[in-house]
């Protein structure tokens, strides 16, 4: 059976070991340190589609490593990428671009890739405009919290926090620029996100921080102008809590199963969903026994779910038991200084 090997971006301001490197048993859900590599705060990970390199946020711009036969990084490049710290990236399968998402300046910007996978220079940078209410008091600036490409990789998906948007841009990846094709505008502060769409491209789902509950689109592309029917909102908790703030959404990889974890809570939920219909059906949630879980990755196998408890510095493994609709912890916790983010890749 192929090798699996985790990738873990955790905050250096007490521990500087950035990125943690372990060895994954699928099956058992089992996370065996492998090594660190040490970087300034990688907040956000990466991996190209072929797998073969990793990048990742710093505090400089965004850093590539090449991904070894065994699962090590090695250091390609460091690059800036024209604007303040960014916090979401997208890469495309052809390994032509980084895209990334700026929360502290409301910048998208995109980033050359050369073929040996170093950071090459900005090829697009784009600044939102507009203002977000978040209380009658505090009006948010553009703040992007999430860059998702669309299945056939023609638009990139920009989720504005601040401004309460989700701006679609068309991509010219001859020039190398991005065109606004459409935006969808939610409720003036609720906060939207990160976004996920189904892979045949015909659904959206929305998350919302202060609603904690996603939204479900029917995408509509005539001719290639884009429409975005909102066919349903559900919530991600069970009751109202004044606190609660969603944190991340995530499909399993069947598409069966949607998963949403929500911060002060501290709970993992997880939905069912329709692939004809794109709607989702609230079946259960479970509390992760932790503090903030800011990512949530689910395994290769459906089986596990793996919740990044970033204030309480560890990562906690569920089992998840779908006829009887709970999530049960077999493993003890992996301890991690403030993760971020994780991604799973199964070497080759």
């Amino acid at each position: 059976m192929a090798g699996y090997v985790a990738y873990v971006g955790s905050y250096t301001n007490n521990n500087k070991k950035g990125i943690q490197i372990y060895d994954v048993d699928i099956e058992e859900c089992v996370f065996t340190y492998k090594g660190e590599v040490d970087v300034n705060n990688p907040s956000y990970l990466i991996s190209s589609r072929d797998k073969k390199f990793l990048y990742s946020i710093v505090d400089e711009g965004v850093s590539a490593f090449r991904i070894e036969e065994d699962g090590n990084l090695s250091f390609i490049n460091t690059q800036w990428i024209g604007g303040m710290r960014g916090c979401y990236l997208a890469v495309d399968s052809k390994n032509r671009y980084l895209f990334i998402g700026g929360y502290h300046d409301g910048r998208v910007t995109m980033m050359n890739l050369e073929e040996d996978g170093s950071i090459g220079e900005i090829a697009c940078g784009l600044f939102h405009e507009g203002q977000g209410i978040s209380s009658v008091e505090r009006r948010l600036e553009p703040k992007i919290t999430c860059v998702e490409l669309s299945p056939d990789e023609k638009y990139l998906y920009t989720v504005d926090y601040g401004i309460d948007q989700v701006v679609v841009y068309e991509i010219d990846y001859d020039k190398g620029e991005l065109n606004e094709a459409a935006i969808i505008r939610c409720a003036f502060g609720t906060a939207p996100r990160m976004v996920r769409m189904s892979h045949n491209g015909k659904f959206l789902y929305l998350l919302s921080e202060k609603r904690n509950k996603i939204d479900v689109y029917k995408i509509i592309n005539k001719d290639g102008k884009l429409d975005y029917d909102l066919i349903q909102t559900v919530s991600v908790i069970k009751d109202t809590y004044m606190t609660a703030a969603a944190a991340t959404i995530e499909l399993s990889a069947d598409e069966e199963y949607v998963f949403s974890s929500v911060d002060a809570v501290n709970s993992l939920a997880c939905l069912k969903r329709n692939k004809r219909t794109g709607m989702l059906e609230f079946k259960f949630d479970t509390r992760v026994s932790g503090d903030y879980p800011k990512y949530i990755s689910v395994m290769p196998d459906r089986k596990h779910v793996v919740s990044l408890n970033h204030d309480s510095n560890e990562m906690r493994a569920f089992e998840i038991n779908y006829e009887w609709n709970y999530a049960l912890m077999r493993k003890p916790p992996v301890k991690v200084n403030q993760p971020n983010c994780m991604k799973i890749v199964r070497l080759s």
